[in-house]
């Protein structure tokens, strides 16, 4: 056991430094698309959801930085990942509406100007909507149309679409806290 520590003693050091980075990196990417939520008024559920894709995507690239750590070299890399892109390629093009979705819900995230209570009208001249947003979440937005149905309009399409802002905060309040 000993002669393990000091055989690899100086990849252990390394790995314990990318991990100590790692968790400082999460850290402030955390606080900061939380800062971000909080300035913009944007629903806790949807902060979280963000939270997680950054912590997924700092995760495998640290994951990768750890290969190189433990001696992988970049031809046996390149070997695993053209294996894995080709495979995920494949799976991809079989989903990218939803990817697109999922892209779109980060872009707004970061950049949509309307929050949810906010009625919006939606130009669109196969489906015009004009509905108060109750809801945005990851693949879609609720939207809740004057007559009291619920319609999901999909992110990609809201950032394809014209979109007008009717009324801010268009949810009348009745004491209740919107969630």
């Amino acid at each position: 056991m000993n002669n393990f520590f000091t055989r690899y003693q100086e990849e252990l050091i390394q790995s314990i430094i990318l991990l100590f980075i790692f968790f400082i990196l999460w850290y402030i990417l955390r606080f900061s698309i939380k800062k971000i939520g909080k300035k913009s008024n944007i629903n806790d559920a949807r902060v979280h959801l963000i939270i997680r894709y950054t912590s997924v995507t700092l995760l495998l690239i640290g994951v990768l930085i750890e290969a190189f750590i433990l001696g992988a070299k970049p031809e046996d890399l390149t070997v695993v990942f053209s294996s894995v892109f080709a495979v995920l390629g494949i799976a991809l093009f079989a989903i990218w509406s939803i990817l697109s979705n999922v892209s779109s819900g980060i872009i707004m995230f970061f950049s949509f100007p309307y929050k949810v209570g906010d009625k919006i009208q939606i130009h669109d001249k196969d489906f015009p909507v004009e509905a108060i947003i109750e809801d945005i979440r990851a693949f879609h937005l609720h939207l809740r149309l004057d007559n009291g149905d619920l319609v999901t309009y999909p992110n990609n399409l809201m950032l394809q679409k014209a979109v007008t802002l009717v009324e801010k905060d268009a949810i009348e309040d009745d004491g209740a806290d919107v969630v």
